[in-house]
């Protein structure tokens, strides 16, 4: 195993700052585990770990920087069953297990024979985290962001969210008993208003699309001291929690990459942050270095990345969001430019279907699988099967096609497209007259 590993490398003439900056929270030693500092995406330059997400000297996002020690499988499999398994590969303290929190992760990773026959896949599993606790994958994302306004001393937290996070974000909050605020648009499915309003009595509709929304978190963000906005100021460390989702597969694989990714987009994080979680492993030795392939999947009415990728372009044209898929519809996603990065990197593409096919997987993974997923989920089988059409996918390849979300939240989206097949008196004739005998 590599004895260290240092995530990201400064550029010539940046040196990671060692001590808090005047007004930085004093932060107990191990606050953030193996973590060292925040680095910029752009340009490397390196601040302290603390409530910042811009670099101060080109404005490009930062993203946790951290010095690993030695980290065996076995080290990892003894711990709990959620990711706090990966603990040593986060930015949370050696602690952490023991704070109050939802405990997501370690969800199931299910081979889809059904399905693969149906498409003509040779091997396909779907990695499903509806079953986290508040039934998303933003469990993981909100369970680290969690932990970093706690170690920060944040007095609220909060987020601007298109549902699944802000059912998250109030469920975690409630579990930790710290004050909880989340800012959604007012047009959001019921099933994700109820299932945030059920946690916290602090959920605000903004009229308005997600773009929108975001815009006013930052705003107070700025203006009020001590609130924790996971995906703003202290989106670093919220979008580590993405890579658990990487960590998991290559475990429940049997510590082996996939040769073939299909993940939704919607700000991309959490595309880079799997391709990040491979690169991990690779680097410590804990799985075999080898090429993999990434597909991001976004749902036709807010496709710019994959409008981007397609027109060759480096930088994501943003768009005013309408489609069925509100979980992928962010129109200036913060990560659209490393997504394009990444799926150029490894071979794949971003990809894009319309409303009706989303709703035409849904159907199909819940009768082939019998999983019932959101839009989001629609969309990324609804992107495999179009991978599959059109040949920009290997079928004899084996895949992994990740459902973040439960159909549950989204039951608008299928309400028209499934229904009863007969309704009858209560006697076998009628019965037998419908033809399902």
């Amino acid at each position: 195993m590599s004895a260290s590993v240092v995530e990201t490398e400064t550029t010539a003439g940046t040196t990671p700052a060692t001590s808090p900056a005047p007004g930085s929270p004093t932060l107990r030693e191990g606050a953030f585990g193996n973590a060292t500092a925040l680095s910029c995406r752009e340009c490397g330059h390196q601040v302290e770990l603390g409530p910042s997400y811009a670099c101060p000297e080109c404005f490009g996002p930062l993203e946790v920087a951290y010095d690993f020690p030695a980290v065996t499988r076995e080290e990892i499999e003894a711990g709990p069953r959620n990711i706090w398994r990966y603990q040593a590969l986060l930015p949370v303290p050696t602690d952490i297990a023991s704070s109050p929190n939802t405990e997501p992760g370690f969800t199931r990773l299910l081979e889809a024979r059904n399905l693969a026959a149906t498409l003509g896949l040779e091997k396909l599993w779907v990695k499903d985290d509806s079953t986290n606790p508040t039934n998303s994958f933003k469990d993981r994302v909100v369970a680290c962001a969690l932990s970093a306004a706690r170690e920060l001393g944040s007095r609220v937290f909060a987020c601007p969210s298109t549902g699944n996070l802000a059912n998250a974000v109030a469920a975690a909050g409630a579990r930790a008993g710290i004050r909880t605020v989340v800012f959604i648009p007012s047009n959001l499915e019921t099933p994700k208003v109820v299932n945030s309003a059920v946690f916290t009595d602090s959920l605000v509709a903004v009229e308005g699309n997600y773009d929108d929304v975001n815009k006013l978190a930052s705003e107070i963000a700025g203006e009020e001291g001590g609130w924790a906005f996971v995906n703003v100021n202290v989106r670093p460390f919220y979008a580590e929690g993405s890579k658990t989702l990487g960590y998991e597969i290559a475990e429940q694989l049997g510590w082996r990459l996939p040769d073939q990714v299909v993940i939704p987009v919607a700000s991309g994080s959490q595309l880079t942050k799997v391709d990040k979680a491979f690169q991990e492993l690779i680097q410590l030795g804990l799985v075999e270095d080898k090429p993999y392939t990434i597909f991001g999947a976004q749902a036709t009415g807010c496709s710019p990345v994959a409008a981007a990728f397609k027109d060759g372009k480096k930088v994501v044209r943003p768009v005013k969001p309408d489609t069925i898929a509100k979980s992928l519809a962010i129109g200036n996603p913060a990560d659209g430019p490393y997504v394009l990065d990444v799926c150029r990197r490894t071979g794949g593409v971003v990809e894009d279907v319309s409303d009706d096919e989303v709703r035409e997987a849904i159907v199909l993974l819940a009768r082939t699988e019998g999983i019932f997923t959101e839009t989001a989920g629609g969309t990324t089988v609804g992107v495999l099967k179009k991978l599959v059409e059109t040949g920009q996918l290997d079928t004899t390849k084996e895949t992994v096609v990740i459902n973040t979300g439960h159909g549950l939240k989204t039951l608008d989206a299928v309400a028209g497209a499934v229904a009863p097949a007969a309704t009858i008196a209560p006697n076998y004739a009628a019965f037998a007259a419908t033809g399902l005998a």
